[in-house]
């Protein structure tokens, strides 16, 4: 079984959290941050079984196996 490595952000909603993979374009939503990942991650599972049936699952390697780095950017609005 490949392990593959994707960005999760996650913002703060009236009712919950949503987390997004920027990488796939795939979202969830939680009670919590926690419950919102597991969501996020059972999205991404059949999103990933998808792209294998469609052929398009080498593109998917390719990002899913790239290291990155994410770092919160505060900008001031002059």
């Amino acid at each position: 079984m490949k392990t593959y490595k994707f960005t999760s952000v996650i913002w703060k909603e009236k009712e919950g959290y949503v987390p997004k993979c920027p990488e796939l374009g795939v979202a969830s939503a939680g009670d919590t941050v926690e419950k919102a990942l597991k969501n996020l991650k059972e999205a991404i599972e059949p999103y990933l079984e998808n792209a294998k049936e469609l052929g398009i699952l080498e593109e998917i390697d390719e990002i899913g196996t790239t290291e990155r780095f994410t770092s919160l950017l505060k900008v001031a609005k002059a």
